[in-house]
């Protein structure tokens, strides 16, 4: 995927975690543990703990959560880049056509 559309689909999906009550997800699990698990650790749970805790404002939370999310999914095309073996399938392509792939694949063809 061209990564300025990829960078869009993160910038809307972290918009779209945040409308769907991730701050709250985040202020239930602070209250349900003494001490934060491993998880909250993750992309996105950290910079909101950060907002909780008035280290950063609402807008730094989301472009941080944003920026962090994209360095990841970079991370991760390096990742696979350097695997020969990856198939890879485009998320924007026709479904059918990623389901040929898969089962090219899952039969043994190339």
């Amino acid at each position: 995927m061209d990564r300025e559309k990829l960078y869009e689909r993160i910038n809307k999906r972290v918009d779209i975690m945040i409308e769907n009550g991730l701050i709250d997800e985040v202020k239930s699990l602070i209250n349900k543990y003494d001490e934060l698990p491993t998880a909250i650790q993750g992309l996105g749970y950290k910079e909101v703990v950060s907002y909780l805790n008035n280290e950063i404002n609402y807008e730094e939370m989301v472009e941080k959560i944003k920026q962090e999310t994209r360095r990841y999914a970079k991370r991760q095309l390096t990742w696979f880049r350097r695997n020969q073996d990856i198939v890879w399938l485009d998320g924007l392509d026709d479904r059918q056509n990623n389901i040929n792939i898969i089962l090219k694949g899952v039969k043994g063809e190339k």
